[in-house]
């Protein structure tokens, strides 16, 4: 973390550092497009191989629970629903 002075001397910087010359983007820069569309596979492939799919039993168990949140959830719009109809209707006749 920088340390706030009064100070208002800049840091001397190293020579070495300007005499260097600016760097490519390393294999990405020295690969065409269809090198760099077989790595982007490569590593989508690669992506996939890390996946931890859920057995059948642990499906058709996170299926259910998306199902039974979404009913109540219908429920509970519909409820509101029907009370903001009757509070409309009472009040502007």
């Amino acid at each position: 973390m920088t340390e706030i002075t009064d100070s208002v001397e800049v840091p001397a910087e190293d020579d070495k550092e300007t005499d260097k010359k600016p760097r490519r983007g390393g294999k990405r820069g020295k690969k065409g497009p269809l090198g760099r569309l077989a790595l982007f596979y490569r590593q989508i492939v690669a992506e996939l191989r890390k996946v931890v799919w859920p057995s059948r039993n642990d499906l058709s168990t996170y299926t259910t629970v998306v199902i039974v949140f979404v009913v109540v959830v219908i429920a509970f719009v519909s409820v509101v629903d029907y009370g903001f109809e009757k509070l409309v209707s009472y009040v502007f006749g």
